[in-house]
């Protein structure tokens, strides 16, 4: 039987950070104590002017291939989790496969916001378990900045720009144990970018939209519930888990979510303050992190999830 792991993981912030200071200095109304308290995030990245998120992709790419001792001529998927494409088509997936220098994979973009690395995750496993495909790159990329409402200080200061990205790889040994996907599209309204291109111009606003209290709500529950379920599939207690690598969002819904699950907050990764709400690829830039500096182990287990507008949530379960 052909089971996957993850075999490599790279980040990539553009630019210096920005402080929630730096916020305040560019004339949003707001404070480092409003933000920090409230989210637990402290500073964000943005791209620069003509960054793009394919651009951001690449150099997480690159460094996941590099951790997994693979070139790019040896992918044979790839999927791109965002919701900031570079432009409408071809997709951010194709763009990247052209800059790594890649000609033969199957490349494709997933677009469910925040839960986005997670669906394409679990979409890349289904490929390998099949026997189609044998290593798979799966990227979290975004530039939130450029869809933000800057004269919104609820909204504007919890999100960021960046990228993370696994190589996943066919194994005689079990790496994914069990994943999970659920959406509702009766929330869509809650989060969302009401706006669209049409006959050439903007039609609808554009901009990021979100009723932060019933978003908070919606999420710990289903991050609670999702976490449950991967444990139950895989035949596993809650207290068999390692690390959960949640969707870094806010930091009380982080800290909601430990206590439904009587995790102690010990064994949450925990990055939102260094980048806050960067979407798609917060999970993997988490990730990331947390192998880099040996927290992740080989034999560890390990879940990730996400939740995000759709209403979207998910989670995969791995032994890594």
């Amino acid at each position: 039987m052909t089971f996957c792991r993850i075999t490599g993981t790279g980040g990539y912030l553009p630019g210096a950070p920005v402080s929630n200071d730096d916020l305040v200095a560019r004339g949003i109304q707001t404070s480092d104590e409003w933000i920090a308290d409230r989210t637990g995030i402290r500073f964000r990245h943005f791209a620069a002017d003509g960054e793009q998120s394919s651009d951001l992709a690449l150099h997480a790419s690159v460094r996941a291939l590099e951790a997994a001792g693979r070139a790019a001529a040896d992918i044979d998927l790839i999927i791109v989790a965002t919701s900031t494409p570079d432009q409408v088509f071809p997709s951010t997936a194709c763009i990247l496969q052209n800059k790594l220098g890649n000609r033969a994979a199957v490349a494709f973009d997933v677009q469910a916001v925040c839960s986005g690395f997670v669906y394409g995750l679990t979409i890349a496993e289904k490929f390998i378990r099949s026997g189609s495909h044998k290593c798979a790159l799966v990227v979290g990329a975004e530039v939130f900045s450029r869809i933000l409402d800057w004269e919104d200080r609820g909204t504007c200061v919890l999100f960021g720009d960046g990228a993370g990205a696994v190589v996943l790889e066919a194994s005689d040994e079990p790496g994914i144990l069990s994943t999970a996907l659920h959406a509702d599209g009766h929330y869509h309204d809650i989060l969302s970018v009401p706006g669209q291109v049409c006959n050439g111009a903007i039609a609808g606003r554009p901009l990021l939209q979100m009723d932060g209290q019933a978003v908070f709500k919606f999420a710990v529950k289903v991050l609670g519930d999702t976490a449950q379920e991967l444990m139950s599939a895989a035949g596993l207690p809650v207290t068999a888990l390692d690390w959960l690598v949640p969707h870094q969002a806010n930091i009380r819904i982080l800290q909601s979510t430990a206590r439904r699950l009587d995790l102690p907050m010990e064994k949450i990764i925990v990055t939102v303050a260094d980048h806050g709400n960067t979407s798609a690829a917060s999970v993997p830039l988490a990730l990331d992190v947390a192998v880099r500096d040996g927290r992740i182990r080989t034999g560890q287990h390990v879940m990730l999830e996400g939740v995000g507008g759709g209403f979207t949530w998910g989670g995969v379960l791995l032994r890594f």
